[in-house]
């Protein structure tokens, strides 16, 4: 006999963007979010029965975080994401859970005559600071907090070698090589009792966040990289140094390949090993 063995049900890409206004110095700041929220519990039968009452529609769901911004301060996003979740199990009996994700856009103000500008910004590349949060009924909020979309480039200082070879293997050993990745770079908080403990946790996140960026940045370019795994082990051991209440750090970073060009076809033209430019 078929059965229904979960299903969840939301809104995604909900954009908020949100103006502060300093009166005394006339500054002004800005944070841009793309959100998703998606709700488990009590709305079973929409799936098997067509009975849409437990279902609480995408348009209410949207209009619920565009209010939320307004009445609640969006930064840290741990904490937002944590006040919509908490909104939904608390305002419907029949909601289980509620997983909410955030994506905070950068943007960073202009310098114009070398100095911030108080009301201009531009955007600072593609990275973006993620959170994904659950507010669970009995198990409390669960909070995850990344680096996403970091491009990052050394042109020299990483090799890899002395790696397993069979039948299988053509790529050669370097001991030096171009490393560029996409950094991914997530930890997971350890588990949170209620909304109360995450508003004590607040100076926590934004100095994590920032730690953990630095932490990369850092061991990105001072590390002599013997392999990509070791270098993303040796950052993930510093951020768990830095931050006692994170339970977990995970690292993804895939290889952005440049190879070098055998010109030596053209004229003997030297352009491999030591030579390499193009």
């Amino acid at each position: 006999m078929p059965h229904l063995s979960s299903a969840q049900w939301g809104k995604d890409n909900i954009r908020v963007f949100k103006v502060r206004r300093d009166g005394v110095t006339e500054v002004q700041t800005v944070v841009e979010m793309t959100i998703c929220v998606l709700l488990d519990g009590g709305a079973e039968t929409s799936f098997t029965k067509a009975d849409n009452s437990g279902v609480i529609t995408t348009d209410s769901v949207k209009n619920t975080v565009h209010i939320l911004a307004k009445q609640h301060s969006v930064t840290p996003p741990e904490l937002f994401a944590t006040i919509i979740g908490n909104h939904f199990i608390k305002t419907y009996g029949h909601i289980q859970s509620a997983h909410v994700k955030i994506v905070v856009h950068r943007w960073t103000h202009m310098n114009v005559d070398g100095k911030p500008h108080p009301h201009s910004f531009i955007r600072d590349g593609a990275e973006t600071r993620n959170v994904e949060a659950t507010v669970d009924r009995e198990n409390g909020v669960r909070i995850r907090s990344a680096i996403q979309g970091l491009l990052l480039l050394k042109s020299t200082g990483s090799a890899f070698h002395s790696f397993l070879q069979d039948e299988f293997t053509t790529l050669p050993e370097v001991d030096d090589r171009i490393l560029s990745t996409e950094v991914d770079c997530g930890w997971a908080w350890n588990a949170f009792d209620d909304i109360s403990g995450v508003e004590m946790a607040i100076p926590k996140f934004d100095e994590a966040w920032d730690a953990a960026r630095k932490i990369t940045l850092d061991t990105f370019a001072t590390d002599k990289s013997a392999s990509v795994q070791n270098t993303m082990y040796k950052m993930c051991e510093q951020i768990l140094a830095i931050a006692p209440t994170v339970g977990a750090v995970d690292y993804s970073l895939p290889n952005r390949h440049y190879f070098e060009i055998d010109l030596s076809w053209h004229k003997g033209l030297k352009n491999t090993g030591k030579d390499a430019e193009v």
